[in-house]
């Protein structure tokens, strides 16, 4: 027992490691955009280009990694991801034109989507069941980890670097973890088929796994909608705060300062309940409708409202927006079933990975069609209840057997 303990938790270190150094190197991009923009000479702006190849190549990377972490093993494939991770640094750090920084978001974005899927296989196989709530909000917490690191520590490296030399210094610890997970290859890794072909049953399995799971494709439609409300929540709500209650700039990014350290802190706090008290799809339904709830109330902020209840607002926001990632891939993984953990996660990722990539670019549109913020927030606020209605009425088991 303490044996598979130990093997548990070093499986969780290395996944949460390679998620939060790949995430990392993705947002520190944007991070440094003005200063990149600056010495490339392009509007600091189109730097977001670069956050949507990554985050769309790395939908299409976990939907087509499945059949490669079962052929070539997870640790195989998490190495992959920090090879191509450390690829796109190269790209950014020794290019000079917004075609090298293209490269750059190609090549993160190729790998971006395999850690998840790579990571819900190797957990899956090491973590006991009463758990697997817990552990999976605490590897998922490496992706707002990774974030937070590059806001932290970026700006103050390019006050004495300049940003090539400071993207290449993301590359030693990456270079470390990629060397440091070898030895762990022969015990993790024991369990790939070498014969298998990696598109074993189609390009696109992973998907038709949610025809085939009705509980699967509720809460892929349920998952799609609450990511991109979290995404949506903290890329409009300074702007938002600003122009609707007129709080000052500085005031406003506390405020989704405040929401989004709440959802990292919420993950492992909501998966241990989620063991303990509550299952994870109840709590994934509280979620949902408490973020449709808390999108109706922030549609009403006028100038008037108390500071204090716009930062509680925040704090409920990051209990249930940023906490349910975590809770999400601990039930793709559950109703996939060990067999199929790669697969299910694969079709987690990729529609998570979407709905960060759409519903924020349609909620730009909503609020042009829908002639202001607050509209456009009571409807992705009943979106988010549709989900959790969708969660409500689905079944709950798994309804097709797994495949060897």
């Amino acid at each position: 027992m303490k044996r598979d303990r130990g093997k548990a938790l070093l499986a969780l270190a290395i996944t949460m490691l390679v998620q939060t150094l790949i995430a990392m190197l993705a947002y520190s991009m944007s991070v440094a955009a003005p200063v990149v923009a600056a010495d490339i000479g392009i509007p600091a702006s189109s730097i977001g280009i670069y956050t949507s190849i990554v985050y769309g190549l790395g939908a299409f990377s976990a939907m087509l990694s499945p059949g490669f972490v079962i052929r070539f093993g997870a640790i195989r494939m998490s190495q992959y991801a920090t090879i191509t991770g450390l690829a796109g640094v190269a790209a950014a750090a020794w290019g000079s034109s917004a075609g090298m920084l293209v490269l750059s978001a190609i090549l993160v974005g190729s790998g971006y989507g395999t850690p998840a899927t790579s990571s819900s296989h190797l957990l899956a196989r090491h973590t006991p069941p009463e758990s697997a709530n817990l552990i999976y909000s605490i590897r998922q917490s490496g992706v707002p980890l990774g974030g937070m690191l590059a806001g932290l520590l970026v700006p103050p490296l390019l006050l004495h670097l300049d940003w090539r030399q400071t993207m290449l210094l993301q590359a030693v610890p990456l270079l470390v973890l990629l060397v440091a997970m070898e030895p762990t290859r022969r015990g993790f890794d024991a369990d790939r088929d070498p014969d298998r072909a990696v598109f074993q049953g189609g390009l696109f399995r992973p998907l038709r796994l949610v025809l085939e799971l009705p509980a699967l494709r509720w809460l892929s439609l349920a998952a799609f909608i609450y990511t991109g409300f979290q995404l949506t929540f903290s890329a409009f709500l300074v702007t938002y705060l600003h122009e609707r209650v007129a709080l000052d700039v500085v005031t406003a990014g506390q405020v989704v300062a405040v929401y989004q350290v709440t959802g990292v802190v919420a993950r492992p706090i909501l998966g241990w309940v989620a063991d303990h008290w509550i299952s994870a799809r109840r709590l994934l339904i509280v979620q949902g409708l408490t973020m449709a709830v808390l999108a109706w109330v922030v549609a009403g902020f006028t100038p008037g409202w108390p500071l204090a209840w716009i930062m509680a607002t925040a704090v409920l926001a990051g209990l249930s927006a940023g906490g349910s990632t975590g809770l999400s891939f601990a039930e793709f993984t559950r109703i996939g079933g060990r067999h199929q953990a790669a697969m299910s996660a694969g079709t987690g990722t990729f529609v998570m990975f979407s709905g960060v990539a759409l519903l924020p670019a349609s909620f730009s549109g909503l609020v042009q069609m829908a002639g202001g913020y607050a509209p456009a927030f009571i409807i992705v606020g009943t979106l988010a209840g549709l989900g959790a209605l969708l969660l409500w009425w689905s079944p709950s088991k798994r309804s097709a057997p797994e495949e060897a």
